[in-house]
């Protein structure tokens, strides 16, 4: 039930970035590099440290939007949760059968990274995930 509730969450709560930039390396150098990020943002910090805690992954930080330019505070503190490259694909593979909205940018991840494998959408069991160590 985790897994589906968490899913569920990210389905509605998440963003994903899956592209190919250009980037400057060293010495001014461009090169084409993938960016591969799963991210969950809000304001409730329980709920996404709840959700680091499960899935063993992935970073939690902090933004404080309360101080603007303005000086008049409005926005709560958003908290999020991040992973990215290879946890993004584990985390994609997990979520896969139970997403509705972002299943295009799931399985873009999925495809990015294992396009040469026929079965690529395994789904992942959460116990043997979070066991991997």
């Amino acid at each position: 039930l985790d897994t589906a509730y968490i899913a569920g969450l990210f389905d509605g709560e998440g963003s994903i970035d899956c592209t190919q930039r250009w980037e400057k390396r060293m010495k001014g150098k461009r090169y084409k590099v993938w960016r591969v990020v799963m991210e969950l943002a809000m304001t409730d910090e329980s709920v996404v440290r709840w959700v680091h805690e499960v899935l063993g992954v992935g970073t939690v930080r902090g933004i404080d939007k309360t101080k603007p330019p303005s000086g008049k505070p409005h926005y709560k503190k958003q908290w999020r949760w991040c992973c990215g490259y290879q946890d993004a694909l584990i985390f994609a593979k997990l979520i896969w059968p139970y997403v509705q909205i972002k299943v295009h940018q799931i399985e873009n991840i999925i495809d990015h990274y294992e396009a040469s494998k026929p079965d690529r959408k395994n789904v992942i069991d959460l116990n043997a995930y979070r066991n991997r160590k």
